[in-house]
């Protein structure tokens, strides 16, 4: 069989790796969005393929998990002919569903800033609709009607010579490492993807614990592949922290850009804890994103797949997430209202990245307010206004505006969700040296590739490979 690795190779996104079984039948792994490139969305119609392959030719997709990065060019593969079926876990199809509809949503919203909203171009803006990355609501309705859902750790037969397993990673709600077993020649091969692997600790999700087989062939992810978390405190403590520092010995207002899926649902969970158990004074909390409120809503539903302090505090509290001062924001109009609520308060918005999303605009309404606090919690891809803000940038450009950094930054890494480079060294560790043939490091960027591939071989593990896009490798 033939592995091909066309997406977050020496890079963090676009995870998509295609792998061809010596009967012809072809897997999908992920099928990301690769968040690292621009498009011009003002640019007329091309016939060029979406795809480095034949969508059509595909059998089958396995995904990962939810996150757009894994999961957001699926519509773009039905589009171009796909027209199997999507295994995952429940939550991770329920999720998917919620991202997908945003990005359709984001992709409009686009169309019609390059295109204007007058009628007289909206047969222009139709044909633009066809182009490139661009789906719509519809694209993903048609998607998500192929998901199938898979329980945790059921081994499963997906044609005649291979099964799949979805193992927990911890990393997400739903989130697995995927373990392929595939008859070719008599003999049984194993693959494993890990996806992106989790951290101890992390509130709501369960321990990156779980036991992985012995595999012939590794993928391993490596966004902290050089470096390890700083903080060693409960996020509990890293937050109250912050919190007092700038809103309660001081007027002040806390923006917290997060992803909407994972990190605020943590956030949330964690403020719930500071005012139910240690006594914060209530402050007002915008929760300023309607993906997050409906992300939420999915984890209070899938109490059973979180991890047992979760469980408990739902038990004692009724409620993981909702506390007193806590409002979710819907409406764009709300949204920019925030600005003008004078007391202090914490407003936790998307992207995590600052890479468009409300908390732009919260961003650059605050940037230059001194009383206010920008805290970033969590990785943040190069170039992007998080990394710019994580980095020391004095002035940041924000929808063609330039501004000066007068706003506090501070970073806590303690709600990242992805392992550093001892949790990843731990996941490697649990397959054996002897029969272990290759391991390919993924998602991640060359620094840490090269940081992580120096660790293993030191260790002992030989057959370490960074591939590029592109690349082929027979297994």
């Amino acid at each position: 069989m033939k592995l091909t690795f066309w997406g977050a190779t020496r890079q963090v996104t676009g995870s998509m790796y295609l792998l061809e079984l010596d009967d012809e039948y072809k897997i999908l792994i992920d099928c990301g969005t690769n968040m690292e490139r621009d498009i011009d969305y003002s640019q007329p119609v091309t016939n060029k393929a979406f795809f480095p392959f034949e969508a059509s030719q595909v059998n089958l997709v396995l995904l990962t998990h939810a996150h757009i990065d894994h999961s957001g060019n699926i519509p773009m593969l039905y589009r171009e002919g796909y027209e199997g079926q999507v295994l995952c876990t429940t939550p991770t199809a329920e999720l998917t569903g919620l991202l997908l509809t945003d990005a359709a949503n984001l992709h409009l919203k686009k169309i019609k800033q390059a295109e204007g909203d007058s009628k007289k171009k909206k047969k222009k803006m139709d044909r633009l609709l066809v182009k490139g990355d661009l789906y719509l609501q519809k694209d993903v309705e048609d998607s998500m009607s192929n998901f199938v859902t898979i329980q945790f750790n059921h081994r499963f037969r997906v044609s005649d010579t291979a099964w799949v397993t979805f193992i927990p990673a911890g990393h997400l709600l739903g989130a697995a490492h995927i373990v392929l077993e595939v008859k070719e020649d008599g003999k049984t091969k194993s693959i494993c993807f890990s996806g992106d692997i989790g951290r101890n600790n992390y509130p709501l999700h369960i321990d990156p614990s779980a036991e992985i087989p012995e595999v012939d062939y590794l993928l391993c992810e490596t966004t902290y592949g050089a470096r390890l978390h700083e903080d060693k405190i409960s996020p509990e403590d890293a937050l109250g922290d912050v919190i007092k520092r700038t809103c309660i010995d001081m007027p002040g207002r806390l923006i917290i850009p997060a992803f909407s899926v994972g990190r605020t649902q943590a956030l949330l969970f964690t403020l719930n804890k500071l005012y139910s158990e240690r006594g914060f004074q209530p402050i007002k909390v915008f929760s300023d994103s309607p993906l997050a409120y409906a992300s939420t809503k999915v984890y209070q539903k899938n109490l059973k797949q979180l991890n047992k302090e979760a469980r408990d505090f739902q038990h004692d509290n009724d409620t993981l997430f909702d506390f007193e001062n806590l409002q979710y924001i819907q409406s764009e109009k709300s949204s920019k209202a925030i600005s003008n609520y004078g007391e202090p308060c914490i407003i936790i918005s998307a992207s995590g990245m600052i890479s468009g999303g409300r908390v732009e605009q919260h961003i650059a309404a605050n940037i230059n307010n001194a009383y206010c606090t920008i805290l970033l919690v969590g990785y943040a891809s190069e170039g992007t206004l998080g990394w710019r803000l994580m980095n020391g940038q004095k002035t940041l450009r924000i929808k063609d505006v330039e501004h000066t950094v007068l706003a506090n930054v501070e970073k806590i890494d303690v709600f990242s969700g992805h392992g550093d480079q001892n949790d990843l060294i731990n996941f490697v560790k649990k397959q054996s040296k002897e029969k272990l043939k290759k391991v390919f490091l993924i998602h991640g960027e060359m620094d840490s590739m090269e940081a992580f591939k120096e660790v293993l071989e030191k260790d002992g593990y030989s057959g370490v490979e960074i591939p590029e896009m592109g690349q082929t490798f027979e297994l």
